[in-house]
């Protein structure tokens, strides 16, 4: 089914290239049915590459989904031109009395910082409160799912001796979890950060569980009991060049960085990166849609956030 994002939206013409169906906003208003309403926090400095990564994850779902970008105001966005900001990116301020089937918080690159000298920190845990109330199911992304699970559950990050950086194997650890159904018993993620959850914070949280783990990159998966928050530390929206523009960037600059693991043939960068993600990646965002979002959100959206997973807290 489709997404249904403003026709001027750049992806737009991204993902319809790729034969994925996005549906006009004229359309959209003439079908009788009721559209999931995403939210999407983008903390992302590069904006639009990060729209267009998450649209793409979102566009094989069961209903039409309608995606709002929101952005924070007390950071100033300098790698994302302001007329694109003024033309498709709302505030909370705008949405604050209005509730969502889902909400997705992305990652940001300041996770050296600690969560309180981040400028935006107060306005991203009053997002993260409204939540609570407002949203159905929350999807938090790297640095997103370390401030959540931060801010909702107190479980602290830890700094890493050097930075988590590549495509890693994982194992799920709850196969009983619909998140993960249809996931191959190995399958690979892409890390990007400097700092880590530890499982053993989470496995001693009540409210919390592990769903998918890495011998080598840590905790990949996370959520609440109640299907209310779900954290993912490293970065399946990524496209298959992303790591690799993130390598020259650094070594453009100057930087000693090692290659991404597991990503170029032979660890050779010369040769086009091998992108063994992308299955489980668009499983994780259907499933999380389906199974804890449109099976169990509320038909009145007002309600959105009464309830939120109740139906799904033994899953």
């Amino acid at each position: 089914m489709p997404i249904r994002i403003p026709d001027a939206l750049p992806a737009t013409a991204a993902l319809e290239s790729e034969n994925i169906f996005v549906m006009t906003e004229h359309r959209a208003m003439h079908q009788d049915i009721r559209p999931l309403r995403v939210l999407l926090l983008n903390l992302m400095p590069t904006k639009i590459t990060t729209e267009t990564q998450i649209l793409r994850r979102l566009s094989n779902t069961p209903i039409q989904v309608e995606v709002e970008l929101l952005q924070t105001v007390s950071h100033d966005a300098k790698n994302t031109a302001a007329e694109h900001l003024e033309a498709f990116y709302t505030t909370f301020d705008e949405v604050r009395d209005e509730h969502f089937d889902g909400l997705i918080i992305t990652g940001a690159p300041v996770e050296k910082l600690d969560f309180e000298e981040v400028d935006y920190w107060p306005e991203l845990c009053e997002i993260m409160e409204w939540s609570k109330t407002h949203v159905h199911s929350t999807l938090h992304i790297c640095w997103g799912a370390q401030a959540g699970i931060y801010h909702h559950y107190g479980v602290p990050k830890h700094a890493l001796p050097e930075k988590m950086f590549g495509v890693f194997p994982h194992e799920v650890v709850k196969r009983t979890s619909p998140l993960v159904r249809g996931f191959d018993d190995e399958f690979f993620a892409p890390h990007s950060r400097f700092t880590e959850v530890r499982a053993a914070d989470i496995e001693a949280h009540p409210e919390l569980e592990l769903i998918a783990v890495s011998d080598e990159a840590g905790v990949y998966v996370a959520k609440s009991t109640d299907s209310q928050n779900f954290f993912v530390f490293g970065h399946p929206e990524y496209d298959r060049e992303t790591l690799k523009a993130e390598y020259d960037r650094d070594v453009a600059r100057g930087m000693a960085m090692a290659l991404p693991a597991h990503y170029y043939p032979d660890d050779d960068p010369a040769r086009e990166p091998a992108a063994t993600w992308f299955s489980h990646a668009q499983l994780l965002y259907t499933n999380w849609l389906n199974y804890y979002v449109y099976q169990t959100t509320p038909y009145d959206i007002s309600r959105a956030g009464e309830r939120a997973g109740e139906e799904g807290a033994s899953r």
